[in-house]
């Protein structure tokens, strides 16, 4: 059996960058804040909502950090509603395709709430790729290790039969601190330098490259259960 391949959704298979941006300074104005630069906005992206709005304003009381949150969910509800969809990355879907007909178990560990999951499950072909899902309101978001150990339980893998793919460094951090395999990709939210600080072992410069990163990872750990 191959290994489990677990991915993060924003920056990793979808493009959000203008998306959640424009969110965030839509909630921004509704709360008379100053619009956020994307530096900024993209430094949280991958963590709890709550988190990541609390780190752009961090001295929002509780009652002022809630409405900041509903402002963000409302802006982004209002893209959709206008019939908005973030397209996935050039090459992800071959890439999932590809994956999954070599045989890998496929998850998604996101920061991303339940409805974003839900949402994205929907895109043609996704509800048959993946084995399991698992976001922020289900538990503790990145980096803690809750949602890798969810999806290995639900995967039936472990630690040295999984990898996480992620943009962020939190996706990182969350995959260290779970015992599991980190691999970055370079056309997400943080930068490489960024990726690479927080423990990945590779960063992918585009699909092709990530799948010969997760080919080796493959090949490392059927020798290792051959040689155990």
């Amino acid at each position: 059996m191959k290994p489990l391949a677990v991915f993060d959704i924003d920056g990793t298979l979808v493009d959000s960058r203008a998306s959640i941006h424009e969110a965030s300074c839509e909630a921004a104005r509704a709360l008379g804040l100053p619009e956020p630069d994307y530096d900024r906005v993209r430094q949280g992206v991958g963590l709890s909502l709550t988190e990541a709005m609390r780190r752009l304003e961090p001295g929002l009381d509780a009652t002022e950090l809630a409405a900041f949150v509903a402002a963000f969910q409302s802006a982004f509800r209002r893209l959709y509603d206008s019939g908005h969809e973030e397209p996935l990355y050039p090459g992800a879907m071959e890439h999932l395709h590809r994956l999954k007909a070599d045989g890998w178990r496929l998850a998604l560990a996101t920061g991303q709430n339940r409805r974003g999951v839900t949402r994205n499950m929907m895109r043609e072909g996704w509800a048959h790729l993946f084995l399991s899902s698992h976001c922020a309101e289900d538990g503790p978001g990145k980096p803690d290790p809750a949602m890798l150990s969810a999806a290995m339980r639900a995967c039936d893998a472990c630690p040295a039969t999984t990898v996480m793919i992620g943009d962020t460094a939190h996706d990182a951090t969350m995959a260290v601190n779970a015992g599991v395999l980190p691999v970055g990709v370079a056309w997400g939210f943080h930068t490489a330098e960024e990726q690479w600080a927080a423990g990945v072992v590779h960063v992918a410069s585009d699909f092709t490259d990530l799948e010969a990163a997760l080919a080796r990872f493959a090949d490392q750990t059927h020798l290792q259960r051959l040689t155990a």
